[in-house]
């Protein structure tokens, strides 16, 4: 399969998408990283952000949590939090979730419910930029 990928996305939920794409863009610990077919195999950590990918000449973006990519020439996969596409982002429901995550944290300083709390946070963030790009505010 000349000049495809295939790109597997799951999350706790399940398998949130399965298709051959030209061109995956994840949100890696020292930045952006572009995967195209034929890249060196790869096992990297990404941070919550935004997933760009080009298929069939149109670009497609989703709000992806942290989580694991496993890269090959011929496929993508990543083992993420939360996937979401921003027309199934509830903009109101993500910012009373992010301030209230917020507010939870200024009372844990530490701890493991300190850091679900800064995760949830960094999700909060990923949904709402990608929702407010889309809108173009962002």
């Amino acid at each position: 399969m000349a000049g495809k990928l295939r790109l597997v996305i799951v999350t706790p939920e399940g398998k949130t998408f399965d298709d051959d794409v030209e061109q995956v863009v994840m949100p890696g610990v020292e930045g952006q990283l572009g995967v195209l077919p034929g890249h060196v195999p790869l096992l990297t950590q990404i941070m919550p952000g935004e997933l760009d990918l080009k298929a069939d000449t149109k670009g497609d973006e989703l709000a992806v949590g942290g989580g694991f990519a496993e890269i090959t020439g011929s496929r993508v996969t990543i083992l993420t939090d939360m996937a979401v596409k921003p027309e199934e982002i509830d903009e109101h429901a993500v910012e009373k979730a992010l301030e209230n995550a917020k507010q939870a944290l200024m009372e844990k300083k530490a701890g493991p419910e300190a850091e679900e709390l800064m995760a949830l946070i960094q999700r909060s963030t990923a949904q709402l930029q990608l929702k407010r790009k889309r809108r173009g505010q962002g």
